[in-house]
């Protein structure tokens, strides 16, 4: 714990998974998934790793921003960082010049994000315990000092949030004991983008179900009767009892959104996610409205800015299903308020993970969300997208359809050096071949 940051270094690695259409949807049509890397080094020779996902262009940019944030770490001491962990957020999130750029949004925001995961990842390791473990641990009260609560004390304020997590310390033990025998509710993304052919949709839907998922995520939006087409065959390849999700990713304006779901209606959805553009709280409240009736939730949040933006979501009731993204917020601080305001309004919280590394991040915070926060499986579940575990030191392990809780200290971002080495952007292996094609 005593151990000084003395380094900060950040690739842009990229994985060329347009090539295959994984990850397509309706707005993304080729999306390579792509991640700012960042390492820590200290002068105890332990090392945190942190990252923040992207689908390809750009993420040089995020690596810039990490760039202009290291002045911030490097040379700060881990056990001053985390004894003032809500300080340390703050002096990332509101530095007086780069402030200008967010706040607290946009690239700075996802490079925030990237460097707070590395040091979250190095606190981890230090004390030799996988994050979800080290935040189960963890007294409320130091919990709740790793919160910024400015802005949002009209919704939830420190004492709430202890009190929060105080009552949920009972039965913690027996929760933490389930989650390691049955691994915590997970949902598929993979079998449905929007790019893959009706033969291709329907062997992955069969294969995922003898492999125990009930539960499946189809993109749509591009194009409505394409969209009641694959939505019939995948209802009737899953059956009348397994869930099915729909995801739009941002592509309609409100009223279409409305008259679009209301179609899919009858292939019994539970959620629309993301309707309409990630920033209209008051339109993703008319949308819930309107589709109430039908018994469709909406769900969003995988590009919400920030606590500020849930927190209007939530004050609006304008969404079913709280997404929370690793990469998105400022890490694990910014998350843990979306938890415990998720919590006080009754709204189940069900983490995006579709991208590189995101799977590997959001096991953490849904396993401590569920041990230490909502105490509940109701309406819960986690994005699992089957793409790109093998570069990672630490892969998600998926029994039965279910997120088993990692034993390996850290946030379970570090990458294989060769990984990194070969997709790193532009002058790695898999990016100079590609280029002399």
């Amino acid at each position: 714990m005593l151990s000084v940051i003395r380094d900060l270094t950040v690739k842009d690695v990229r994985f060329p998974t347009s090539v295959e259409q994984l990850g397509s949807d309706a707005m993304h049509t080729d999306p390579d998934y792509s991640a700012a890397y960042v390492v820590l080094e200290t002068d105890c020779n332990l090392r945190g790793f942190g990252l923040t996902f992207t689908l390809g262009k750009g993420t040089e940019i995020v690596v810039c921003a990490v760039k202009a944030l290291a002045g911030l770490v490097v040379g700060k001491c881990l056990r001053e960082i985390v004894s003032d962990f809500r300080g340390f957020y703050r002096l990332l999130s509101s530095d007086s010049q780069m402030r200008w750029l967010g706040p607290e949004k946009g690239v700075i925001h996802l490079a925030t994000a990237a460097v707070l995961n590395a040091v979250w990842d190095l606190w981890a390791r230090a004390e030799g315990k996988p994050l979800w473990k080290l935040l189960v641990d963890m007294d409320p009260k130091q919990i709740v000092s790793c919160i910024d609560f400015r802005y949002i004390t009209d919704a939830l304020t420190e004492e709430e949030a202890l009190e929060i997590l105080v009552k949920a310390q009972e039965g913690k033990q027996q929760r933490e004991h389930q989650m390691l025998m049955e691994g915590y509710p997970a949902y598929t993304t993979s079998c449905a983008w929007i790019g893959y052919s009706d033969q291709l949709l329907q062997q992955l839907c069969t294969d995922a179900l003898r492999s125990g998922w009930t539960k499946f995520k189809v993109k749509v939006g591009a194009d409505l009767e394409d969209d009641v087409r694959r939505c019939r065959l995948i209802r009737e390849t899953i059956g009348p009892n397994n869930t099915m999700m729909i995801d739009a990713n941002q592509r309609w304006d409100v009223a279409e959104a409305i008259e679009w779901v209301s179609r899919l209606a009858e292939f019994k959805p539970l959620w629309i996610e993301e309707p309409t553009s990630p920033d209209d709280i008051l339109g993703h409240a008319t949308i819930s409205k309107a589709l109430a009736p039908y018994g469709i939730g909406v769900a969003t949040g995988e590009q919400c800015h920030n606590r500020v933006m849930f927190k209007q979501f939530l004050q609006a009731a304008a969404l079913q299903f709280v997404q929370i993204d690793a990469c998105r917020l400022g890490s694990v601080n910014e998350n843990l308020a979306v938890l415990l305001m998720a919590h006080k309004f009754k709204v189940p919280v069900c983490p995006h993970a579709g991208g590189v590394g995101l799977c590997e991040l959001m096991q953490h915070l849904i396993l401590f969300d569920y041990i230490c926060v909502s105490v509940s499986l109701s309406n819960r579940m986690c994005e699992f997208v089957d793409h790109l575990h093998e570069h990672f030191t630490s892969p998600v392990v998926i029994q039965n359809a279910c997120y088993m809780p990692p034993k390996d200290p850290g946030y379970s971002c570090e990458m294989f050096e060769s990984s990194v080495r070969r997709h790193q952007f532009p002058d790695g292996d898999v990016w100079r071949l590609d280029m002399k094609k």
